[in-house]
């Protein structure tokens, strides 16, 4: 394997699954996008207990497709090396993608990062991400009622699964995962799986910053009166499709694996000077918010409305405030590392715990630069040109210092995959251990 498989691809793949299995494995429709797409969900084997699989939860994170046939082809073959994928213990049902119209938007990013170079400046080009109120997780937070949530809810509710699996990507950094409740089994199979496939384990990420932290890279959710603990704009999670298994006395793992391994994302060791570099991440992400949101400046009256087109939805949320709340989220981060007064004193961050704050301030103009781009290609004005041009010479600077300045190497997507794998069913056997 040597490239993420398209959304066609993993259905397609599906599809040959149930038609060899002899009756292990079914296919069925759970539900349909808002512009008329199927959501599928292959079920392989018949024990009576549930874990949920989802895939491609965010269109611009595609190794969640592979990792869902992974998951489905082990089952599926019988294995009985652990009762989590004994196919007479547990029933494992896959959502092979549950944004088929945001993958669809992010149709060209198989390709892109498929050629024997990879570069963040091709990802960045090809990939969609959509506003938080269209993603189907957390659209309930921001009180939108999409279709695709929906469908999750319904079959959570049907199958009141023992675990949720959310697959994740990241763009850059370490793997980790975040839980809803503490899997006191995962950690060790965890880290001995990222060692073994040369995959660092992120020690710090700006998702779960201040979420219980029992292990390197194992995050646990805080408890619901714990706000000041979230990241902003996750206040609400209760709502989230996350937490949704807790009904049934559930759990869910959101396991994320990078795209590109940088090489301080597992270094434990304080930061020399993190309040200084908190201010220039500060000003990095907000100097290339500004940059790409005057290229918008200039295109606005002949692209298409935000009513009308989801990318550019995405880029008057960004430039309507999202680089500002990304920096000043850092703010009591600083005034705390600036009030730590020895080596090892706790409020002192960590090289890796900057190295992932890092990582978002580089990446949210790269984001917006890139959709920006794709909607002038199609854009009827003399001056659309020009301002691609403007984008290009902006994308490839900041990729390639991104990619120098935090030493990125890029992951064989078969990597990627064995760690997702391999993750997941450590957390079935985790939380199938609780159920007595």
């Amino acid at each position: 394997m040597d490239r993420y498989p398209t959304v066609a691809e993993v259905e397609d793949a599906a599809r040959r699954l149930v038609s060899r299995s002899a009756g292990a494995g079914r296919l069925r429709r759970i539900g349909t996008s808002r512009e008329g797409r199927p959501i599928l969900m292959l079920s392989v084997g018949h024990g009576p207990r549930h874990v949920l699989v989802v895939a491609r939860p965010h269109p611009d994170e595609p190794v969640g497709g592979a990792t869902a046939i992974a998951l489905a082809e082990r089952v599926a073959g019988g294995d009985r090396s652990s009762p989590a994928t004994d196919p007479a213990v547990v029933t494992w049902d896959i959502v092979l993608c549950l944004d088929p119209d945001g993958a669809e938007l992010s149709r060209g990013i198989e390709e892109a990062t498929a050629g024997p170079r990879h570069t963040l400046d091709a990802y960045f080009r090809a990939a969609y991400r959509p506003v938080a109120a269209e993603q189907p997780e957390w659209a309930p937070l921001e009180g939108r009622q999409l279709p695709e949530s929906q469908a999750l809810f319904r079959v959570i509710d049907e199958l009141r699964p023992f675990l949720q699996c959310s697959l994740h990507g990241v763009e850059a950094g370490g793997s980790w995962v975040q839980s809803t409740r503490d899997l006191p089994g995962l950690a060790v199979p965890f880290m001995t799986s990222a060692a073994e496939l040369g995959v660092p384990v992120q020690r710090g990420t700006f998702d779960a910053l201040y979420w219980e932290n029992p292990a390197p890279g194992i995050y646990v959710l805080p408890p619901s009166d714990s706000t000041g603990r979230l990241a902003a704009g996750s206040e609400n999670i209760e709502l989230s499709t996350w937490c949704a298994p807790q009904r049934y006395g559930g759990t869910t793992a959101i396991v994320e694996v990078p795209m590109w391994a940088a090489g301080t994302a597992g270094d434990p060791s304080p930061h020399p000077d993190a309040v200084r570099a908190l201010r220039d991440l500060a000003v990095l992400v907000r100097d290339g918010g500004q940059q790409v949101t005057a290229v918008l400046d200039k295109a606005r009256g002949f692209l298409p409305t935000a009513r009308e087109d989801p990318s550019r939805r995405v880029l008057e949320w960004m430039a309507g405030g999202l680089y500002d709340l990304v920096a000043e989220s850092w703010e009591p981060l600083a005034r705390q590392a600036a009030d730590a007064t020895h080596p090892g004193d706790p409020r002192r961050l960590t090289t890796a715990q900057v190295c992932a704050l890092d990582i978002v301030a580089r990446r949210q103009p790269l984001r917006a630069a890139g959709l920006l781009a794709r909607l002038l290609e199609s854009a009827d004005d003399r001056a659309a040109p020009g301002l691609r041009r403007d984008l290009a010479e902006l994308s490839t600077a900041w990729s390639t210092d991104f990619e120098e300045a935090l030493r990125l190497r890029w992951v064989p997507v078969r990597r990627q995959v064995a760690l997702q794998t391999r993750t997941v069913v450590a957390a079935a056997e985790s939380a199938l251990t609780t159920l007595g």
